[in-house]
């Protein structure tokens, strides 16, 4: 019988070998190609980009072959491509979506599936869920052509998306005063997509730039899977301080996340960042417009829309409903609690390179340190402190979901808890304004417990509290 591909947060993801093979690969390809031939797109361009993981380049090939087969034309990336730079390629060339082989932040032993729209942006839940419908039982229902034969008759085009997209950037940032800085920044590569990016951008003047973790491993050593945050990015902060660096920035696999850790080696968690952006774009650059965050990321946001008078939507988490109410909203930012943020002006796309360059340019227009520019956010609207305990669960979901219902805990970590939040798990409003939210992952067998408050010592026991109600203690 063949295994049943489901779409979770942000596509498919599986593990290589067992359930994410060349034949499931092909499957999942016809699937999209049936849901936009019945979107009235056939023949036109779809771009098809990987990252570095383990057989990702194979697998690309394998999905331009059954495109190709389905009528369609394909942009095949001349290696490895960060996502946001796959995702504008498809507004650059004009195509009507992108395919993605990449498990972004997953264990070395996973590969993945991302599918985009023609504005290089996430698919909406119910268009991901046509897709999943579409997605034949055989790999003998699916249509493929020779990849040698789709290249020489030109249905295969292999381009370099870089230079597009670098050209793009000068319409977003100026990089020349970062360049000219002299600042000492690390960039922790975690062996994907994002080798070299920074170096290449900010070459040629005072700034110097060590990367590490910068050449294709997809075991991803010195790390437990390529995600921006502790303890994998241990070796980034550790290297901040040895070269008495002022910044470390970090990008995950497929570079559409981005970490921070500060000229002490401290780490900036994602709400931090996601709330420095957010006052960068506010206060730095005069920009006004909407907000767009999923429910697990950072009250924090909302204090700021009601001090610059900009309005804050919530999502379900994921960019598959970030995406939409970006455009829908005309919205100035938009991002999530794992360390992806989109921004106006270029494609509705996590962009872990421009995020970067936008922390480098807030750090250089108001001259301060990382650790200062946190001062300056909690000066405006107080202190936050934030962490989450990632666990992994067996049995049956439906019981437990129903037995987190069934708690009714009039407080969590000492506070009242004054609602319940049920748009995409389980989240708790405290009196403080803070909150404890206990979801499923979408892409793996994990439950998360999630806490955000303005009393930095009751972060240990809402979130011990937060593992009693989901049955995890």
């Amino acid at each position: 019988m063949a295994h049943k591909i489901k779409f979770g947060t942000d596509g498919w993801r599986g593990e290589i070998a067992e359930d994410y093979t060349f034949e499931n690969v092909r499957r999942c390809t016809q699937g999209f190609a049936s849901y936009l031939v019945h979107k009235g797109k056939q023949g036109q361009w779809i771009v098809v980009g990987y990252d570095k993981r383990f057989h990702s380049e194979n697998f690309a090939r394998a999905v331009a072959e059954v495109l190709v087969g389905n009528g369609f034309n394909v942009y095949l990336t001349d290696g490895a491509t960060p996502t946001p730079i796959i995702a504008f390629s498809v507004v650059n060339r004009k195509a009507a979506g992108a395919v993605n082989i990449t498990a972004s932040h997953n264990p070395p032993t996973d590969n993945g599936f991302k599918v985009r729209d023609e504005h290089g942006g996430a698919i909406p839940p119910d268009g991901l869920q046509e897709i999943e419908n579409l997605i034949p039982p055989s790999e003998e229902q699916a249509k493929r052509a020779v990849f040698d034969e789709a290249l020489s008759g030109g249905k295969v085009v292999i381009f370099d998306p870089a230079p597009a997209y670098i050209e793009h950037l000068k319409d977003l940032i100026d990089l020349q005063p970062i360049k000219d800085a002299g600042l000492n920044i690390v960039v922790d590569a975690m062996w994907g997509n994002g080798a070299g990016w920074f170096t290449r951008l900010l070459e040629g003047g005072k700034t110097r730039i060590t990367e590490i973790h910068d050449t294709r491993n997809p075991i991803f050593p010195e790390m437990k899977r390529p995600e921006p945050i502790p303890p994998n990015i241990n070796v980034g902060l550790e290297t901040t301080v040895k070269l008495g660096a002022d910044v470390l920035l970090v990008t995950d696999g497929d570079a559409d996340r981005l970490g921070l850790g500060d000229e002490k080696g401290n780490f900036i968690n994602q709400l931090q960042v996601y709330a420095l952006l957010a006052l960068y774009l506010l206060e730095v650059r005069k920009q006004r417009g909407a907000i767009v965050k999923t429910l697990s990321t950072t009250s924090m946001l909302e204090k700021l829309g009601k001090l610059y008078n900009v309005p804050v939507y919530e999502t379900g988490v994921g960019f598959k409903y970030v995406a939409p109410k970006m455009l829908e909203t005309d919205a100035m930012i938009g991002g999530e609690e794992s360390g992806g943020y989109a921004f106006r002006g270029n494609v509705p796309e996590r962009d872990g390179i421009l995020a970067g360059l936008y922390m480098l340019d807030m750090m250089v227009r108001l001259q301060k340190k990382p650790s200062e520019l946190i001062d300056l956010l909690f000066s405006k609207i107080g202190p936050h402190y934030y962490d989450r305990i990632d666990r992994s669960f067996s049995g049956d979901r439906a019981s437990r979901e129903q037995s987190i219902l069934d708690a009714k805990p009039e407080k969590i970590g000492g506070l009242k808890v004054t609602g319940l939040n049920t748009l995409d798990g389980y989240k708790f409003l405290l009196e403080d304004g803070g909150w404890l939210l206990i979801r499923f992952s979408g892409t793996e067998p994990i439950m998360r417990v999630y806490c955000e408050t303005t009393h930095k010592e009751a972060v240990p026991s809402i979130l011990q509290d937060g593992l009693k109600i989901a049955g995890l203690s």
